[in-house]
């Protein structure tokens, strides 16, 4: 099964077909199962309850797109940040922090952000390439800072609490965050960009109030799942409900005509993420009817002697990993197999799963198969052969602050141990 998949991978044969593929190729040869079987998998993957937050949270982030949503809170986050020298290109860190913790998708917010920030980033004097670059690494925030659609799938993988590791992911969100807008700043002094970013900058009051709904949003959202009012599930929908009202009814910047293309958008994403869980559940279950992910977990255990290098040679794997596979069949496969290993080193399965989240988010800036890389040159008008130049340092930061998350499990755990414990 897995030489069929990476033959198939290396055949640039799409990565949820090439799972599939080779999970058929499984099922028919090393089985003794029926090939309805393979259907009646697929269904009972797709049949979860939390699997319905991610078209939802989608859904959200489009509607929110056109509903001006996203543009309020850009200038939200320039009256904050823009008044000093790089202070757009911080503002458009900043803002995706705050667009994660409503959207759940890195590709969402590259979109909905990048398409206001970077053409102002380039009027400002930016490099189109920086621009592109930085919006495409400032966006994997979107699947670290909850609600994330990756922890939702890690959740629903592991049998892992999704309300823990949303809370845990605001950590690492802010330590890279923190730490992408200290390197931009230093950045732009040592080039001298941005010295006139403060033109056109709302009083902090002002665009605090015409982001007021904005910003409700995420408290609304957020709270009523660490509250307990709603589930993950729930609260997306209320996120839909949500947008609605404050893109049609307070924006007015929401038509009815834009609802069409907005749904379109929408369920073509959403059956992209799902076609390739089925794929993957699929694969994964088969692995799991043959015992591979005890005989790896105690492989592993054999291997690394203590947590500390077992840690450090997971991370490795999925740093390469993510460069060549999508992050949901990623977490659907090897979720099970890691975490069943990590359990048994005595690490924290939500602190382990923030790992594999943060890890396997760098794969979405990473070529050759970066899919934030793809949007922003869409987005930008670039390459990604020029994005290069700016985009090792980016990952640098990331893969900097992923080490300390790692060995530092406080920085992840705090919030959910202040909550749940």
């Amino acid at each position: 099964m897995l030489a069929v998949m990476l033959v198939l991978f290396a055949a640039s044969v799409p990565v949820a077909i090439a799972i599939g593929i080779a999970a058929l190729v499984g099922l028919e040869f090393y089985t003794r199962f029926p090939l309805i079987v393979a259907a009646q998998q697929v269904f009972v993957a797709l049949d979860r309850f939390p699997l319905a937050a991610i078209p939802f949270f989608i859904l959200a982030g489009n509607l929110m797109d056109v509903g001006g949503i996203s543009r309020r809170l850009v200038e939200f986050a320039k009256s904050l940040v823009g008044g000093v020298q790089g202070g757009l290109a911080t503002t458009c860190v900043l803002t995706c922090m705050i667009f994660a913790a409503i959207s759940g998708s890195s590709v969402a917010t590259t979109f909905a952000i990048g398409t206001i920030l970077i053409p102002a980033l380039v009027k400002h004097g930016y490099p189109v390439a920086f621009a592109a670059s930085l919006q495409a690494s400032a966006a994997e925030l979107g699947v670290i800072i909850p609600p994330s659609i990756p922890m939702i799938l890690y959740g629903v993988a592991t049998q892992t609490s999704i309300p823990e590791l949303f809370i845990s992911g605001f950590g690492p969100g802010v330590v890279i965050g923190g730490s992408m807008m200290a390197v931009v700043l230093i950045w732009c002094r040592i080039n001298g960009w941005g010295k006139a970013d403060g033109q056109g900058r709302l009083p902090v009051l002002r665009s605090a109030t015409q982001a007021f709904w904005a910003l409700l949003m995420p408290v609304i959202v957020l709270g009523g799942i660490y509250g307990g009012i709603t589930t993950p599930t729930e609260a997306s929908v209320v996120a839909v409900v949500y947008a609605l009202l404050i893109g049609m009814g307070i924006h007015r910047e929401l038509m009815p005509r834009d609802l069409y293309p907005i749904f379109r958008r929408s369920v073509i994403s959403s059956s992209v993420i799902m076609f390739i869980i089925a794929c993957a559940a699929l694969f994964s279950w088969l692995l799991n009817r043959q015992g591979i992910p005890d005989m790896a977990a105690a492989w592993m255990v054999e291997v690394f002697n203590g947590p500390h290098w077992y840690l450090l040679g997971v991370n490795l794997f999925l740093f390469v990993v993510g460069m060549f596979v999508e992050t949901s069949a990623s977490i659907i496969v090897l979720a099970p197999i890691l975490a069943s290993a990590a359990e048994k080193f005595g690490i924290d399965p939500v602190h382990f799963g923030t790992i594999m989240v943060v890890n396997l988010a760098l794969g979405m800036i990473t070529p050759p198969f970066g899919v934030n890389l793809f949007a922003a040159c869409q987005v930008a008008g670039t390459s990604i052969d020029r994005m290069m130049r700016y985009l090792g340092t980016f990952i640098a930061v990331v893969l900097a602050c992923l080490m300390v998350i790692t060995y530092v499990p406080a920085i992840t755990l705090f919030t959910r141990d202040l909550v749940y414990r």
